[in-house]
Protein backbone atom coordinates (compact mmCIF):
# COMPACT_ATOMS: atom_id res chain seq x y z
CA UNK A 1 0.00 0.00 0.00
CA UNK A 2 1.31 3.35 -0.85
CA UNK A 3 1.87 5.55 1.77
CA UNK A 4 -0.72 8.25 0.32
CA UNK A 5 -3.26 5.17 0.23
CA UNK A 6 -2.60 4.82 3.81
CA UNK A 7 -2.84 8.29 4.87
CA UNK A 8 -6.38 8.25 2.80
CA UNK A 9 -7.17 5.15 4.28
CA UNK A 10 -6.50 6.29 8.11
CA UNK A 11 -8.53 9.73 7.88
CA UNK A 12 -11.48 8.26 6.16
CA UNK A 13 -11.02 5.87 9.41
CA UNK A 14 -11.29 9.00 11.69
CA UNK A 15 -13.69 10.79 10.02
CA UNK A 16 -16.17 7.40 10.34
CA UNK A 17 -15.09 7.67 14.20
CA UNK A 18 -12.39 5.41 14.31
CA UNK A 19 -10.06 5.29 17.68
CA UNK A 20 -6.65 5.82 17.07
CA UNK A 21 -5.95 2.15 17.14
CA UNK A 22 -7.75 2.32 13.54
CA UNK A 23 -4.57 4.31 12.26
CA UNK A 24 -3.39 1.59 10.67
CA UNK A 25 -6.08 -0.47 10.04
CA UNK A 26 -6.30 -4.04 8.35
CA UNK A 27 -7.15 -3.59 5.14
CA UNK A 28 -8.14 -5.76 2.09
CA UNK A 29 -8.21 -5.04 -1.64
CA UNK A 30 -11.54 -6.18 -3.46
CA UNK A 31 -12.15 -6.26 -7.16
CA UNK A 32 -15.35 -4.94 -7.53
CA UNK A 33 -15.16 -4.40 -11.41
CA UNK A 34 -13.57 -6.76 -13.93
CA UNK A 35 -13.67 -6.28 -17.58
CA UNK A 36 -16.66 -3.28 -18.01
CA UNK A 37 -16.31 -1.27 -20.83
CA UNK A 38 -17.12 2.39 -18.88
CA UNK A 39 -18.20 2.66 -15.19
CA UNK A 40 -19.86 5.72 -13.52
CA UNK A 41 -18.31 7.28 -10.43
CA UNK A 42 -20.29 9.92 -8.15
CA UNK A 43 -19.69 10.78 -4.39
CA UNK A 44 -20.14 13.89 -2.22
CA UNK A 45 -16.98 15.36 -1.30
CA UNK A 46 -14.76 13.11 -3.66
CA UNK A 47 -11.03 13.46 -3.23
CA UNK A 48 -9.49 12.94 -7.29
CA UNK A 49 -6.05 11.56 -7.61
CA UNK A 50 -4.26 9.94 -10.85
CA UNK A 51 -2.42 7.12 -10.33
CA UNK A 52 0.69 9.03 -9.13
CA UNK A 53 -0.85 10.95 -6.52
CA UNK A 54 -1.20 14.15 -8.28
CA UNK A 55 -4.64 16.12 -7.34
CA UNK A 56 -7.28 16.26 -10.69
CA UNK A 57 -9.63 18.74 -10.59
CA UNK A 58 -12.65 17.08 -12.46
CA UNK A 59 -16.37 17.47 -12.19
CA UNK A 60 -18.71 14.98 -11.06
CA UNK A 61 -19.93 12.48 -11.76
CA UNK A 62 -17.35 10.55 -13.29
CA UNK A 63 -17.51 8.72 -16.64
CA UNK A 64 -15.00 6.66 -16.86
CA UNK A 65 -13.58 4.69 -20.28
CA UNK A 66 -10.65 2.37 -20.95
CA UNK A 67 -8.69 4.20 -23.57
CA UNK A 68 -5.33 2.04 -25.40
CA UNK A 69 -2.95 4.59 -23.09
CA UNK A 70 -5.12 4.17 -19.82
CA UNK A 71 -8.42 5.56 -19.01
CA UNK A 72 -10.09 8.13 -20.11
CA UNK A 73 -11.94 10.43 -17.56
CA UNK A 74 -14.88 12.59 -18.31
CA UNK A 75 -12.90 13.18 -21.76
CA UNK A 76 -9.44 13.28 -20.14
CA UNK A 77 -6.54 10.52 -20.63
CA UNK A 78 -5.07 8.95 -17.45
CA UNK A 79 -2.89 5.98 -16.46
CA UNK A 80 -5.14 5.76 -13.49
CA UNK A 81 -7.48 7.31 -11.09
CA UNK A 82 -7.88 7.17 -7.19
CA UNK A 83 -11.42 8.36 -5.69
CA UNK A 84 -11.87 8.71 -1.64
CA UNK A 85 -15.00 10.29 0.04
CA UNK A 86 -15.88 10.45 3.56
CA UNK A 87 -18.76 9.06 3.59
CA UNK A 88 -19.40 6.87 -0.07
CA UNK A 89 -18.04 6.37 -3.80
CA UNK A 90 -20.63 5.45 -5.72
CA UNK A 91 -19.73 2.61 -8.73
CA UNK A 92 -22.51 2.43 -10.77
CA UNK A 93 -25.10 3.13 -8.33
CA UNK A 94 -23.26 0.98 -5.53
CA UNK A 95 -21.50 2.43 -2.82
CA UNK A 96 -18.48 1.99 -1.44
CA UNK A 97 -15.90 2.92 1.65
CA UNK A 98 -12.35 3.25 1.29
CA UNK A 99 -10.35 4.43 -1.96
CA UNK A 100 -11.36 3.15 -5.04
CA UNK A 101 -8.57 2.83 -8.14
CA UNK A 102 -9.86 2.48 -11.33
CA UNK A 103 -7.05 1.35 -13.97
CA UNK A 104 -7.10 -0.86 -17.50
CA UNK A 105 -6.46 -3.39 -15.75
CA UNK A 106 -4.20 -6.62 -17.37
CA UNK A 107 -7.40 -8.12 -19.63
CA UNK A 108 -10.62 -6.08 -21.31
CA UNK A 109 -12.14 -3.24 -19.72
CA UNK A 110 -11.75 -1.32 -16.59
CA UNK A 111 -10.64 -2.08 -13.13
CA UNK A 112 -12.34 -1.44 -10.20
CA UNK A 113 -10.65 -2.10 -7.03
CA UNK A 114 -11.76 -0.85 -3.64
CA UNK A 115 -8.73 -0.88 -0.55
CA UNK A 116 -11.05 -0.55 2.55
CA UNK A 117 -10.38 -1.63 6.23
CA UNK A 118 -11.12 -5.76 6.59
CA UNK A 119 -13.56 -4.65 8.82
CA UNK A 120 -15.80 -2.36 7.02
CA UNK A 121 -15.35 -4.58 4.16
CA UNK A 122 -16.92 -7.69 6.36
CA UNK A 123 -19.96 -5.36 7.68
CA UNK A 124 -20.52 -5.20 3.84
CA UNK A 125 -20.50 -8.93 3.34
CA UNK A 126 -22.62 -10.17 5.76
CA UNK A 127 -26.28 -9.62 3.82
CA UNK A 128 -24.59 -10.38 0.78
CA UNK A 129 -23.38 -13.97 2.05
CA UNK A 130 -26.28 -14.58 4.48
CA UNK A 131 -29.07 -12.22 6.38
CA UNK A 132 -28.75 -9.88 9.14
CA UNK A 133 -32.28 -11.06 10.13
CA UNK A 134 -30.70 -14.78 10.97
CA UNK A 135 -29.41 -15.66 14.68
CA UNK A 136 -26.51 -13.53 15.51
CA UNK A 137 -24.79 -16.47 16.65
CA UNK A 138 -24.86 -17.53 13.10
CA UNK A 139 -23.99 -13.69 11.92
CA UNK A 140 -20.74 -14.47 13.86
CA UNK A 141 -19.54 -17.42 12.82
CA UNK A 142 -20.29 -15.74 9.15
CA UNK A 143 -18.20 -13.08 10.12
CA UNK A 144 -15.65 -14.82 11.61
CA UNK A 145 -15.15 -17.34 8.60
CA UNK A 146 -15.68 -14.39 5.99
CA UNK A 147 -12.47 -12.01 7.64
CA UNK A 148 -10.63 -15.48 8.05
CA UNK A 149 -10.78 -15.90 4.07
CA UNK A 150 -10.27 -12.83 3.81
CA UNK A 151 -6.75 -12.82 5.86
CA UNK A 152 -5.79 -16.03 4.22
CA UNK A 153 -6.56 -14.92 0.69
CA UNK A 154 -4.35 -11.84 1.55
CA UNK A 155 -1.42 -13.61 2.26
CA UNK A 156 -1.83 -15.62 -0.74
CA UNK A 157 -2.09 -12.83 -3.00
CA UNK A 158 0.69 -10.32 -1.85
CA UNK A 159 1.67 -7.90 -4.39
CA UNK A 160 -1.28 -8.64 -6.44
CA UNK A 161 -3.35 -5.61 -7.68
CA UNK A 162 -6.12 -7.59 -5.48
CA UNK A 163 -6.63 -10.08 -3.10
CA UNK A 164 -10.23 -10.45 -3.02
CA UNK A 165 -13.06 -11.45 -6.16
CA UNK A 166 -16.53 -9.72 -5.28
CA UNK A 167 -18.13 -12.69 -5.94
CA UNK A 168 -18.82 -15.93 -5.46
CA UNK A 169 -15.44 -16.64 -7.47
CA UNK A 170 -14.14 -15.48 -3.60
CA UNK A 171 -16.81 -13.61 -1.47
CA UNK A 172 -19.62 -11.83 -2.38
CA UNK A 173 -19.28 -8.24 -1.73
CA UNK A 174 -21.96 -5.20 -2.99
CA UNK A 175 -20.22 -2.06 -1.21
CA UNK A 176 -22.00 -0.34 1.92
CA UNK A 177 -25.38 0.01 1.13
CA UNK A 178 -26.32 -3.24 2.29
CA UNK A 179 -25.15 -2.48 5.76
CA UNK A 180 -27.15 -2.30 8.78
CA UNK A 181 -26.77 -2.33 12.90
CA UNK A 182 -27.41 -6.27 12.99
CA UNK A 183 -24.43 -6.72 10.89
CA UNK A 184 -22.00 -4.35 12.57
CA UNK A 185 -22.89 -6.06 15.41
CA UNK A 186 -21.81 -9.21 14.44
CA UNK A 187 -18.58 -7.73 13.56
CA UNK A 188 -17.89 -5.44 16.08
CA UNK A 189 -18.65 -8.58 18.57
CA UNK A 190 -16.01 -10.44 16.76
CA UNK A 191 -13.18 -7.88 15.97
CA UNK A 192 -9.99 -9.57 14.57
CA UNK A 193 -11.12 -13.08 15.69
CA UNK A 194 -10.31 -15.78 13.14
CA UNK A 195 -10.18 -19.43 12.58
CA UNK A 196 -6.91 -21.41 13.15
CA UNK A 197 -5.25 -24.76 12.73
CA UNK A 198 -1.64 -25.35 13.94
CA UNK A 199 -1.36 -21.94 15.03
CA UNK A 200 -1.89 -20.57 11.14
CA UNK A 201 -5.14 -18.89 9.80
CA UNK A 202 -7.36 -21.55 7.65
CA UNK A 203 -8.68 -20.89 4.42
CA UNK A 204 -12.30 -20.97 5.51
CA UNK A 205 -14.19 -22.58 2.93
CA UNK A 206 -17.97 -22.05 3.27
CA UNK A 207 -21.04 -22.65 1.21
CA UNK A 208 -25.09 -22.88 1.41
CA UNK A 209 -26.40 -25.64 2.20
CA UNK A 210 -24.92 -29.25 2.44
CA UNK A 211 -28.44 -31.04 2.05
CA UNK A 212 -27.43 -33.67 5.04
CA UNK A 213 -23.41 -33.89 4.98
CA UNK A 214 -20.53 -31.77 4.14
CA UNK A 215 -17.71 -32.48 1.90
CA UNK A 216 -13.84 -33.15 2.27
CA UNK A 217 -11.35 -30.88 0.20
CA UNK A 218 -9.96 -33.72 -1.06
CA UNK A 219 -13.33 -35.09 -3.51
CA UNK A 220 -13.70 -31.35 -4.51
CA UNK A 221 -10.27 -29.84 -5.49
CA UNK A 222 -7.80 -32.99 -4.94
CA UNK A 223 -5.76 -32.11 -1.64
CA UNK A 224 -6.61 -32.93 1.48
CA UNK A 225 -6.87 -31.08 4.53
CA UNK A 226 -7.06 -32.24 7.96
CA UNK A 227 -10.00 -29.29 8.64
CA UNK A 228 -11.90 -29.60 5.60
CA UNK A 229 -13.16 -32.79 6.43
CA UNK A 230 -16.87 -34.01 5.40
CA UNK A 231 -19.12 -34.17 8.71
CA UNK A 232 -22.61 -34.82 9.00
CA UNK A 233 -25.65 -31.92 8.89
CA UNK A 234 -28.77 -32.70 9.42
CA UNK A 235 -29.22 -28.96 10.30
CA UNK A 236 -29.62 -27.31 6.86
CA UNK A 237 -32.53 -29.72 6.27
CA UNK A 238 -34.60 -28.51 8.90
CA UNK A 239 -33.46 -24.82 8.30
CA UNK A 240 -33.93 -25.18 4.74
CA UNK A 241 -34.83 -27.90 2.58
CA UNK A 242 -33.62 -27.39 -0.80
CA UNK A 243 -34.28 -29.22 -3.29
CA UNK A 244 -33.75 -28.85 -7.13
CA UNK A 245 -34.56 -30.03 -10.60
CA UNK A 246 -33.34 -29.81 -14.37
CA UNK A 247 -34.33 -30.36 -17.75
CA UNK A 248 -31.45 -29.89 -20.65
CA UNK A 249 -31.44 -30.99 -24.00
CA UNK A 250 -29.41 -34.18 -24.19
CA UNK A 251 -27.60 -31.95 -27.20
CA UNK A 252 -26.55 -29.16 -25.34
CA UNK A 253 -25.30 -30.98 -22.41
CA UNK A 254 -23.12 -32.80 -24.84
CA UNK A 255 -21.88 -29.13 -26.18
CA UNK A 256 -21.12 -27.84 -22.84
CA UNK A 257 -18.93 -30.69 -22.44
CA UNK A 258 -17.28 -30.32 -25.22
CA UNK A 259 -16.75 -26.80 -24.55
CA UNK A 260 -14.73 -27.50 -21.43
CA UNK A 261 -12.17 -30.62 -23.25
CA UNK A 262 -13.81 -33.50 -22.37
CA UNK A 263 -14.00 -35.45 -25.65
CA UNK A 264 -17.58 -36.83 -26.39
CA UNK A 265 -19.73 -36.95 -29.65
CA UNK A 266 -23.25 -38.21 -30.31
CA UNK A 267 -24.05 -38.64 -26.62
CA UNK A 268 -26.76 -41.30 -26.07
CA UNK A 269 -26.80 -41.62 -22.28
CA UNK A 270 -25.57 -40.25 -19.29
CA UNK A 271 -25.56 -41.98 -15.53
CA UNK A 272 -23.98 -42.00 -12.18
CA UNK A 273 -21.22 -44.34 -11.92
CA UNK A 274 -19.92 -43.70 -8.32
CA UNK A 275 -20.68 -41.97 -5.54
CA UNK A 276 -18.53 -40.81 -2.49
CA UNK A 277 -18.76 -41.06 0.79
CA UNK A 278 -20.69 -37.63 1.47
CA UNK A 279 -23.12 -39.25 -1.40
CA UNK A 280 -22.49 -36.81 -3.76
CA UNK A 281 -21.71 -38.41 -7.25
CA UNK A 282 -17.97 -39.10 -7.65
CA UNK A 283 -17.88 -39.96 -11.14
CA UNK A 284 -20.34 -40.18 -14.30
CA UNK A 285 -20.02 -42.48 -17.43
CA UNK A 286 -21.03 -40.73 -21.03
CA UNK A 287 -21.85 -43.06 -23.48
CA UNK A 288 -21.58 -42.21 -26.73
CA UNK A 289 -20.75 -43.69 -30.23
CA UNK A 290 -17.30 -44.27 -29.58
CA UNK A 291 -17.87 -45.78 -26.26
CA UNK A 292 -17.70 -44.68 -22.40
CA UNK A 293 -15.91 -41.80 -20.80
CA UNK A 294 -15.81 -41.19 -17.22
CA UNK A 295 -16.37 -37.67 -16.18
CA UNK A 296 -15.92 -36.76 -12.66
CA UNK A 297 -18.88 -35.30 -10.65
CA UNK A 298 -16.91 -31.83 -10.09
CA UNK A 299 -15.80 -31.47 -13.94
CA UNK A 300 -19.40 -32.19 -14.80
CA UNK A 301 -21.12 -29.58 -12.44
CA UNK A 302 -17.96 -27.06 -13.51
CA UNK A 303 -19.14 -27.94 -17.46
CA UNK A 304 -22.56 -27.40 -17.04
CA UNK A 305 -22.09 -24.07 -14.69
CA UNK A 306 -22.22 -24.13 -11.12
CA UNK A 307 -25.39 -21.72 -11.26
CA UNK A 308 -27.14 -24.49 -12.92
CA UNK A 309 -25.96 -27.67 -11.82
CA UNK A 310 -26.08 -26.10 -7.87
CA UNK A 311 -24.54 -28.71 -6.29
CA UNK A 312 -22.62 -32.37 -7.10
CA UNK A 313 -25.62 -33.69 -4.97
CA UNK A 314 -27.98 -35.22 -7.53
CA UNK A 315 -29.42 -37.84 -9.62
CA UNK A 316 -29.42 -38.02 -13.30
CA UNK A 317 -31.44 -39.99 -15.80
CA UNK A 318 -32.92 -39.84 -19.65
CA UNK A 319 -35.89 -38.43 -20.86
CA UNK A 320 -35.96 -39.02 -24.69
CA UNK A 321 -33.41 -36.42 -25.94
CA UNK A 322 -33.37 -34.66 -22.42
CA UNK A 323 -31.52 -34.90 -19.53
CA UNK A 324 -33.70 -34.78 -16.38
CA UNK A 325 -31.57 -34.00 -12.70
CA UNK A 326 -32.92 -33.92 -9.72
CA UNK A 327 -30.73 -32.30 -6.99
CA UNK A 328 -29.99 -31.02 -3.39
CA UNK A 329 -28.10 -28.52 -1.47
CA UNK A 330 -26.06 -25.60 -2.93
CA UNK A 331 -22.27 -24.91 -3.84
CA UNK A 332 -19.15 -26.88 -3.16
CA UNK A 333 -20.34 -28.38 0.56
CA UNK A 334 -16.55 -27.88 1.99
CA UNK A 335 -16.31 -26.65 5.13
CA UNK A 336 -18.92 -24.58 6.78
CA UNK A 337 -22.72 -24.95 5.47
CA UNK A 338 -24.43 -21.29 6.15
CA UNK A 339 -28.06 -22.94 6.56
CA UNK A 340 -27.04 -25.60 9.07
CA UNK A 341 -25.35 -22.85 10.80
CA UNK A 342 -28.36 -21.02 10.89
CA UNK A 343 -30.22 -23.75 12.52
CA UNK A 344 -27.54 -24.38 14.90
CA UNK A 345 -27.04 -20.91 16.25
CA UNK A 346 -31.24 -21.10 16.34
CA UNK A 347 -30.75 -24.64 18.69
CA UNK A 348 -29.13 -22.67 21.28
CA UNK A 349 -25.07 -23.19 20.02
CA UNK A 350 -22.72 -20.38 20.07
CA UNK A 351 -20.05 -19.16 17.06
CA UNK A 352 -17.50 -20.76 18.71
CA UNK A 353 -19.27 -24.47 19.20
CA UNK A 354 -20.60 -23.95 15.64
CA UNK A 355 -17.36 -23.56 14.02
CA UNK A 356 -15.67 -26.01 15.53
CA UNK A 357 -18.13 -28.46 14.70
CA UNK A 358 -17.48 -28.14 10.42
CA UNK A 359 -14.02 -27.05 11.08
CA UNK A 360 -12.76 -30.06 12.98
CA UNK A 361 -9.71 -29.86 15.02
CA UNK A 362 -9.53 -25.91 14.84
CA UNK A 363 -9.07 -23.36 17.29
CA UNK A 364 -10.46 -19.23 17.12
CA UNK A 365 -8.05 -16.92 18.16
CA UNK A 366 -7.38 -12.88 17.54
CA UNK A 367 -5.38 -12.08 14.80
CA UNK A 368 -5.57 -8.40 15.48
CA UNK A 369 -6.87 -5.51 17.55
CA UNK A 370 -7.04 -5.44 21.26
Amino acid sequence: MSLFRTFLIAALCLIAGGSAASLRPETVRVAVVKGADTVRIDGAMALLTDSRGEPLALEMPLEVKRVKDGVQVNGRTLSGLVVSAPVRVAVNGKGYRGVLEVSAGTERGLLVVDELPLEDYLVGLINCEISSAWPMEAIKAQAVIARSYAIFQKNARRGAPYQLESSVMDQVYEGCDVEDSRAARGVQETAGEVVTYDGKVIQAFYHSNCAGHTESSKTVWGLSIPYLRGVACRYCQEANPIGWELKLPLKKVEAQLKAAGIRVAGVREIRVLERNESGRVQDLVVIDGKGRTIVPGVAFRKALGYSQLKSTNFEIRMAGDDCLINGAGSGHGVGLCQWGAKQRAADGFDYHEILTYYYPGVKLAKEYGQ
